[in-house]
């Protein structure tokens, strides 16, 4: 292969096109939930997997509250406010599902409603 044709393959549109940070969220946030829908089906017959799940999605949302907490944050003080609550029930829903005294229904339910949000106006 010559110089121009390695030239010509370097500078060559991609087919992966950029992905907004609303659009990478939505895709984490959906592969979590995804991972929790699944493991709640399966508990009873692979409860580490479960544990693992609701441990990955109670991740997630420390890491948005403490992403919201940050001083260069630019999301509305109301938003920030409307998350970090949102992770403060994450966190302690997430210990009732573990005791055995609530479904994981409700961290689903957060989630795959925080994805519409993040998809509003991506074309998703």
């Amino acid at each position: 292969m010559n110089a121009v044709e390695l030239a010509r393959q370097a500078y060559a549109p991609t087919n992966n096109p950029l992905k907004s940070e609303r659009s990478i969220e939505a895709q984490v946030i959906g592969k979590i939930t995804a991972k929790l829908r699944l493991a709640a089906v399966r508990r009873e017959s692979d409860f580490p997997a479960f544990v693992d799940a609701l441990s990955k999605n109670r991740k997630l949302w420390n890491l948005l509250a403490t992403d919201v907490a940050g001083v260069k944050n630019d999301l509305t003080p109301t938003l920030r406010a409307q998350i970090y609550y949102l992770a403060e029930f994450t966190d302690l829903h997430t210990a009732k599902v573990l005791r055995g005294n609530a479904t994981a229904d409700a961290l689903v339910e957060i989630n795959t409603s925080i994805m519409r949000g993040l998809n509003i106006g991506q074309g998703n």
